[in-house]
């Protein structure tokens, strides 16, 4: 369904009865990531309400440069979305960007949060803990802070490069395909070029507040991840104020919960009903 919010046009999934679940997916993807997860969700009494952020899939792609795919308007559009939909509370999951953009929603608003869980992606205090070896990993990064030119290395020679930063995901022709329109790889990219700019990840390390204590929060890391190390997760640890579950996923890479979806459906549902 497509829900108009004040300043976009949402591409959403809403299914099931009962305590509603927000499914929150990142960088490159839509909601069909959380394909694996929506019907083992509805099936044990939840409802799923899975969207398609703003500049990806089929969502809106706004103009306003990098600063209109800020992860705050992210985190604006998903509140305005639980209200058009008439949510008060929800087990909140994000997976990659959207673990960030989840941390933030339940940052600036911990009374529509039952539970959070974050996949992939820590905090961001516990992520520039984690040292040399992350940076390593988040090579990257950097480049796409640079407008025109890591566009043009991604696409080259057929979107090669693209390609084999997409080597594990088990959709990597899918995703890539909707990135092929008029504008659409800037738009995905520009929440690395507002969110994380070299002074975030190199900078002097910020002021950060711990999620709120009465939000149980669950990371969860997978084995295989290539571009987060477990130390990037674990250390969220040491920013969640209330209750605190860390679970690993052996053998499968950073897309888990479609390499291992019924490893992470389990761990979804049992984390839900500790919190209900």
């Amino acid at each position: 369904m497509r829900v108009e919010l004040s300043e976009v046009t949402l591409d959403v999934q809403v299914t099931g009865e009962g305590p509603a679940v927000l499914l929150v997916h990142g960088f490159p993807d839509s909601h069909d990531l959380w394909r694996h997860q929506v019907p083992a969700l509805t099936a044990a009494g939840f409802s799923c309400v899975v969207p398609t952020l703003r500049g990806f899939g089929g969502s809106d792609r706004p103009e306003g440069g990098p600063e209109a795919y800020h992860p705050g308007m992210h985190v604006r559009d998903l509140l305005e979305l639980l209200a058009r939909l008439e949510l008060d509370r929800v087990h909140l999951v994000g997976h990659d960007w959207g673990s960030g953009i989840a941390q933030g929603l339940a940052q600036f608003a911990p009374d529509r949060v039952r539970s959070l869980s974050l996949l992939s992606v820590g905090h961001l205090g516990a992520i520039r803990a984690a040292g040399w070896e992350q940076r390593q990993l988040s090579w990257y990064m950097v480049l796409f802070q640079l407008a025109g030119v890591a566009e043009e290395w991604l696409v080259r020679d057929d979107w090669a490069n693209f390609r084999e930063m997409l080597a594990e995901h088990p959709d990597a022709e899918a995703v890539l395909e909707p990135l092929r329109a008029p504008g659409a790889l800037t738009a995905a990219l520009d929440i690395y070029r507002s969110g994380l700019p070299p002074e975030v990840q190199f900078g002097p390390d910020p002021v950060l507040s711990p999620l709120a204590e009465s939000i149980p929060v669950m990371g969860v890391w997978s084995t295989g991840d290539r571009f987060l190390t477990e130390r990037s997760m674990s250390g969220t640890s040491e920013y969640v104020a209330g209750s605190w579950r860390y679970e690993r996923v052996e053998e499968a890479g950073h897309w888990l919960q479609l390499d291992q979806p019924e490893r992470v459906n389990e761990l979804l549902l049992s984390f839900f009903k500790e919190n209900s």
